[in-house]
Order: structure tokens, then C-alpha cells, then sequence
């Protein structure tokens, strides 16, 4: 399928969109990290799952360098720290 233009795109609605939150046991960013986009997707009703990298060898690979890595939608977002506000924006916007 081709992609549409923004113009023509129906905007989804937040709680039809996913943020991944790739992360590692003991990382403490990665504790922040969540505790960011947990109140975030909390108060927006966006679903939340966690990926850990040491469970997943293609992640692992990917992002290691990087973690916390937050994806919305499939799409990586921000790593290492999580911006509240950008965050939102991406998620309403």
C-alpha cells in the first residue's frame, strides 16, 4: 500500500497507540525511563509494554549501545532519557 500524506491520514487516537520500552535488568535510566512513560501513557490510556534486552538476542543487537530505548508505534523515539512533554506531544499530536 502506498503511503498516504499526513494530510489525508486519519490522526489515531492515543489509546490506539504503543510505546516499547527496551530496557535491561539493573539499569537505573531504564527505571527512570519508565516511571516517565508509565504516568504518561497512564494519564493518555496508551498501552505500555516492556522488552528486555538480555531475553532477546535481535534487540540486543539493535539497541545496546542505546538503552533505555522508547519506541512509539514500532518507530524509535528518544534512548537514554525520556522527555515528559516530548513524549506527549508525540503520542497527541
Amino acid at each position: 500500500m502506498a503511503c498516504m500524506s499526513p494530510f489525508f491520514r486519519r490522526k489515531a487516537a492515543p489509546q490506539e497507540r504503543l510505546v516499547t520500552l527496551v530496557r535491561k535488568p539493573g539499569c537505573h535510566l531504564c527505571d527512570d525511563a519508565q516511571l516517565v512513560i508509565e504516568k504518561v501513557c497512564g494519564e493518555l490510556g496508551v498501552p505500555v509494554e516492556l522488552k528486555d534486552i538480555t531475553e532477546d538476542r535481535a534487540l540486543h543487537d539493535q539497541y545496546w549501545e542505546q538503552i533505555p530505548v522508547v519506541l512509539v508505534d514500532g518507530e524509535q523515539h528518544t534512548f537514554w532519557r525520556v522527555n515528559e512533554e516530548r513524549l506527549r506531544r508525540a503520542l497527541t499530536d
